[in-house]
């Protein structure tokens, strides 16, 4: 039996972990959780939001699923996103982006993956005070990160039938940070003739996501870029609460839904699961275990498609137990 750890998270994620974990009981998968309490809470209790343990929890069993977690504010701690990325050398983001049935968009046919470098650019935190009325931050880009997100994302698309890689930059102004961002996932692509690969800048790309995204497969972007762009995706299927994550390195993988620990609604049996449900089936398929992952998956269409039992957000008056009940029932 496989042991993952689980970040139940706080605000909402207790409760929309619950659920995830109902599901994938149902279905047939038995995994040993490995349970961690992170977030705002436990920064009380134990003086960090993100204590030893759970980092240490995750480095011994490899994969970790992670609801959303509450960073206090003002309290010294940038992000627990940022530090289990750093402290767990997890340097590819994955974001999915597909449409759903039953789920109305301006846009149909969509269906493209967003691939994030996750360790430096301007998120690397280089910043400094020159004089009172001036602020500086460094971009950093290095040759290493960017042949690594490169590679990660030809080989991403090898292995899910994919056609084409798209570099996105800005490297007409940007000649050195992003021309050697450029430079590197030219050489990779050489490694992959039969993947073609496009170049696009930013500003562009952003403006033909909202006329015809679904002319796009694979984007590789530095790491600024790629959060923004990868809401800018998330919107076009549906928003945050269906749009499913990973953070993936060479030993470790984390899994997770990019939406936040929704306080207002703690408690009340009102959230979503389907973001960290569609996380979980990543990391299914990662783990080996496509069977099940696509059989949650089905089953999650399936429930969408119908549009009889959905949660508020989705449009509907379900609660998050009618809403888990109606995908167990179409496993």
């Amino acid at each position: 039996m496989k042991t993952i750890t689980l970040i139940n998270g706080d605000g909402i994620g207790p409760e929309i972990s619950e659920a995830v974990v109902k599901i994938i009981d149902k279905a047939g998968l038995e995994i040993n959780w490995d349970i961690q309490t992170a977030g705002a809470d436990v920064a009380e209790a134990e003086g960090s939001p993100l204590p030893d343990r759970v980092i240490n929890s995750i480095k011994k069993n490899k994969i970790a699923l992670k609801a959303p977690v509450t960073t206090p504010i003002g309290k010294g701690f940038r992000s627990v996103n940022v530090q289990l990325r750093k402290d767990l050398e997890l340097y590819a983001n994955l974001r999915p982006c597909k449409n759903f049935e039953g789920i109305k968009t301006p846009f149909q046919n969509v269906d493209l993956v967003v691939v994030r470098e996750n360790t430096e650019d301007l998120y690397a935190g280089i910043e400094r005070m020159v004089d009172k009325d001036t602020a500086e931050s460094i971009k950093i880009i290095t040759r290493k990160a960017s042949e690594r997100i490169a590679d990660f994302a030809f080989k991403y698309a090898v292995n899910n039938n994919r056609n084409e890689v798209c570099a996105v930059s800005k490297a007409n102004i940007m000649k050195f940070s992003d021309g050697l961002f450029l430079e590197c996932c030219r050489k990779i692509s050489e490694k992959y003739p039969n993947i073609q690969y496009k170049e696009i800048l930013v500003d562009n790309l952003c403006m033909q996501l909202v006329q015809k995204p679904e002319k796009f497969d694979v984007l590789v972007l530095p790491n600024l870029y790629g959060d923004i762009v990868s809401d800018l995706t998330a919107g076009l299927t549906g928003g945050l609460g269906l749009a499913r994550g990973a953070n993936i390195g060479e030993n470790c993988a984390v899994f997770e839904p990019v939406h936040g620990s929704a306080p207002d609604i703690k408690g009340q049996n009102k959230a979503n699961p389907s973001a960290l449900l569609l996380s979980a089936v990543e990391m299914l398929k990662y783990i080996g275990e496509k069977d099940y992952a696509d059989k949650i998956e089905l089953a999650l269409l399936k429930t969408l498609k119908e549009s009889k039992i959905l949660t508020a957000d989705l449009g509907g008056f379900a609660s998050t137990s009618d809403f888990t009940n109606e995908i167990i029932k179409n496993l």
